[in-house]
């Protein structure tokens, strides 16, 4: 199959998703502001960027139906392939040749002037690389690491990356330091969905994300050493910066968006240097609005989700589903569904998923008979199955994550919510049987619904 943006594309094209921007628009603020405007929208596909020759692409994932979509999968079935990928992946395929090297530019090419990287924000101090997969090898292990970090064009050939203390990527930097050796990475713009998704995933360090994103595709990925690094790269991506990733002479980044739609001050950060950029023939650029938009919330909140029920169903296999919600600001809201939960055992999975996810902090359980991703259902259940001085509790004092708006001192309160039937609702006849007319009847009016 073709493993390349160019096919998601053209699968979004026959389906009306992609909006072609004829007009300049300058990649200074404006670029943003459109995506910003058009935010639920079609993907824009904008055709004339101001000063570069490079079509930008933006809010290509801004629904989770779309990221199904992009994996060929029906939304409701999702979840189900992800939960597939983390448990079985599918190694990758080392080929020999790709069209990601149909272009190569050797001695440290001028990143601004070849690349249309948007400005996004007005406080932020430069413009910022927001949908680069980097992929880097663990010094010790010779493992590979996928991931996603902020990458600020600075002038020339250097880049900022802001990576978190808990990030992958951190721990090989200082394995590297530690090691007296630099650290390759490879920065990839411009992938499938499969590859894209697959570097958001919360697994553990040595879990292979090509391997997921192989799963995600149902066949290997096929992948090309890079020209100047040790790595690999996928064959069909669009563009690829190849460098190093420096733990000495750290620069202040300033303020810099977060999924929250604030700023945040997280201080120094790393540098890269680029030694080379391979690309297509007439390259597309994916872009990614940061801050709270769509896209950025979703992408992430999908991953989020399907590695938190992994995790859940190991200990709960009664758990189906984790939906980590746009509104939630795609990563701090959770709702859990769960087949036939026994007493106590919603506040269990509240608390599991706490503690596996750092970044939740408020999360409500339901029946699986419930879609979470319908609220009007999901507030039905809170109305009729949530008992509030029983079914709602708050865990004060809880280290939170860094860039929670709310945190002080990195600490945060957690809340948690049960809105499930229980086990002993049967034993009050008559009260809790839905008010209906014969299944029978249901079914063959759905069925022929379009007839009347």
């Amino acid at each position: 199959m073709n493993q390349s943006l160019r096919a998601v594309i053209d699968t979004f094209e026959k389906h009306g998703y992609i909006h072609n921007v004829e007009i300049e628009v300058d990649p200074v603020f404006e670029l943003g502001a459109v995506l910003l405007h058009r935010g639920h929208d079609e993907a824009q596909l904008f055709k004339n960027v101001k000063g570069y020759d490079i079509p930008v692409l933006g809010n290509l994932y801004n629904d989770y139906a779309k990221i199904a979509l992009g994996l060929g999968v029906a939304p409701e079935n999702l979840q189900k392939r992800c939960l597939e990928a983390i448990e079985n992946g599918i190694e990758p395929e080392l080929v020999t040749a790709g069209p990601v090297h149909d272009v190569v530019l050797e001695d440290g090419p001028d990143i601004k002037k070849l690349l249309p990287v948007p400005v996004w924000f007005e406080r932020e101090q430069g413009p910022y690389i927001s949908a680069g997969v980097i992929v880097a090898r663990d010094p010790e292990t010779g493992k590979r690491n996928v991931s996603i970090a902020r990458l600020r064009v600075e002038g020339g050939n250097a880049l900022l990356a802001g990576i978190a203390p808990t990030h992958h990527l951190h721990a090989l930097l200082r394995k590297a330091e530690a090691l007296g050796k630099p650290l390759e990475i490879a920065i990839v713009i411009g992938n499938h969905t499969a590859v894209l998704l697959a570097s958001q995933f919360y697994v553990d360090l040595g879990h292979d994300e090509y391997e997921i994103a192989g799963r995600l595709l149902g066949e290997p990925l096929r992948l090309v050493k890079c020209k100047t690094i040790d790595l690999e790269v996928p064959a069909e991506a669009e563009i690829v910066l190849e460098g190093v990733l420096h733990s000495d002479g750290m620069v202040e980044e300033g303020a810099v968006s977060e999924f929250h739609g604030f700023y945040e001050h997280y201080g120094p950060c790393n540098r890269v240097s680029i030694k080379t950029v391979t690309h297509r023939q007439q390259p597309i650029y994916q872009a990614i609005l940061p801050g709270y938009a769509p896209e950025h919330l979703l992408v992430g909140g999908a991953a989020i989700g399907a590695t938190t029920c992994y995790a859940l169903k190991k200990k709960m296999p009664n758990v189906t589903n984790v939906l980590i919600t746009e509104g939630g600001m795609g990563r701090v809201h959770a709702i859990i569904s769960m087949h036939q939960p026994k007493a106590g055992e919603g506040k269990r999975a509240i608390m599991l998923a706490m503690g596996h996810t750092n970044l939740l902090k408020l999360v409500i359980v339901v029946d699986d008979d419930i879609d979470p991703h319908d609220w009007t259902q999901v507030e039905w259940a809170l109305a009729a199955r949530m008992r509030g001085d029983e079914d709602i509790f708050v865990i004060p004092g809880v280290k939170a994550d860094r860039c929670d708006p709310l945190e002080k001192d990195l600490m945060i309160a957690k809340v948690g919510i049960v809105a499930t039937r229980r086990p002993d609702d049967s034993l009050v006849p008559d009260k809790y049987i839905p008010a209906k007319a014969p299944d029978e009847i249901l079914a063959k009016v759905k069925q022929q619904l379009d007839t009347y």
